[in-house]
């Protein structure tokens, strides 16, 4: 697992535990990756748990393996305890970025058991919920406009930033491509998705006062700003 990034850090408020929530193309990748460059945190992400897991042969990867080699869902049986052993390694110490968990109202429940007893240095923290907020409209000319190089796999969007010759890459001159998933009929299907699933759990950090949703159509920075100034706001919190 990474090592502890404390001393680097050593000025940098800890942040304890960010979930963000929002469908894809809102921009929580790039959020996740700038709060973890600011904060020295890490970004975990449920499916390179089960990578590792699997990997190194853990009991429980074995277990995982068949069903992710057949397309099936990882049962929270399996999922919960591997999610708990990657959250107590040292780099977990000053906080992370949760990236595709939880799913559901049940892994929301359990992560609040969970850190009802884990401590981050010497205090407990609740999860900052962060919820970014993009119109539909907005996110299927994000998601069906990007192109990428074949070549080089830089990106492009024929609606936000396109290439300076339709179609071609500007770096190497190649014929840009649309990837399959990227299709605005199974984009729709995304967000359909999205919505009915992430709903309840919107719901349920709402009931707890601790949903903070932000406009995911601003400029970048200006969205990143608001997230730290939430993030620190929540640590000095838990200082006082």
């Amino acid at each position: 697992m990474p090592a502890d990034s404390s001393d680097q850090f050593r000025d940098t408020p800890a942040v304890g535990p960010v979930i963000l929530l929002g469908a894809p193309g809102a921009g929580k990748g790039t959020q996740a990756m700038m709060i973890a460059a600011r904060y020295g945190v890490p970004q975990i992400s449920t499916g390179d748990i089960l990578r590792i897991n699997v990997a190194r042969g853990t009991e429980l990867g074995k277990k995982a393996d068949p069903l992710m080699k057949s397309g099936q869902l990882v049962p929270d049986e399996l999922m919960l305890p591997m999610v708990g052993e990657r959250l107590r390694q040292p780099d977990c110490q000053r906080g992370y970025i949760l990236d595709g968990f939880p799913r559901t109202v049940g892994q929301a429940e359990w992560l609040d058991d969970y850190l009802e007893t884990a401590t981050f240095g010497e205090r407990k923290m609740a999860p900052v919920v962060i919820s970014i907020k993009v119109g539909y409209n907005q996110l299927l000319q994000r998601l069906t406009g990007r192109r990428s190089c074949p070549v080089d796999g830089k990106i492009y969007n024929i609606y936000f930033q396109p290439p300076q010759k339709e179609g071609v890459c500007d770096s190497c001159g190649a014929q840009l491509v649309q990837r399959k998933d990227d299709k605005e009929e199974v984009i729709s299907e995304r967000l359909k998705s999205y919505e009915s699933q992430t709903l309840p759990l919107v719901e349920y950090y709402r009931r707890r006062d601790r949903l903070c949703q932000l406009n995911g159509e601003q400029p970048v920075d200006r969205l990143t700003a608001e997230i730290f100034a939430i993030l620190e706001g929540a640590a000095a919190a838990t200082e006082r």
